[in-house]
């Protein structure tokens, strides 16, 4: 808002040639803050197709531990078929208890995603978090697109 500081007697109101744009730059600022934060937020989930991994194998270790979920839930941990209540004693069992570990998570291919992270979340609970997962690799070694 603009103030006349000259005192005017017979009520005259003259124009004023001076705008004050100080509330236009902070709504401006307010809104460009708005932008910045919401923005980010507008993601939206994307049906995905993944493709096949051609990096290179990472170096095994001697003898690597291998926890697998089959086609009908069911969990191996090596060869030998374990419950999901017993996952985390049979783990101490086999690692003695070292949970510095790696656990080598391994899936059929029709289980979904949501029984593999149920899975990957007993692994956690049982305090195992250094877990790889398993794929094939693709022998054609076309990139993926």
């Amino acid at each position: 808002m603009a103030v006349r500081l000259q005192e005017n007697h017979d009520d005259d109101l003259g124009e004023v040639a001076d705008i004050n744009v100080t509330p236009f730059i902070d709504v401006i600022l307010v809104l460009l803050i708005i932008f910045m934060v919401a923005a980010p937020l507008s993601t939206v989930d994307v049906a995905v197709d993944l493709p096949t991994s051609n990096a290179q194998p990472q170096p095994r270790s001697d003898k690597p531990l291998y926890l697998t979920l089959k086609s009908d839930l069911s969990l191996a941990l090596g060869e030998t078929p374990v419950s999901r209540e017993g996952l985390g004693e049979a783990l101490d069992a086999q690692t003695q208890r070292d949970r510095e570990q790696r656990i080598f998570l391994r899936s059929d291919q029709a289980v979904s995603y949501g029984e593999l992270m149920k899975v990957m979340n007993l692994l956690r609970g049982a305090g195992y978090l250094k877990i790889a997962l398993v794929g094939l690799e693709d022998a054609s070694g076309a990139s993926p697109q």
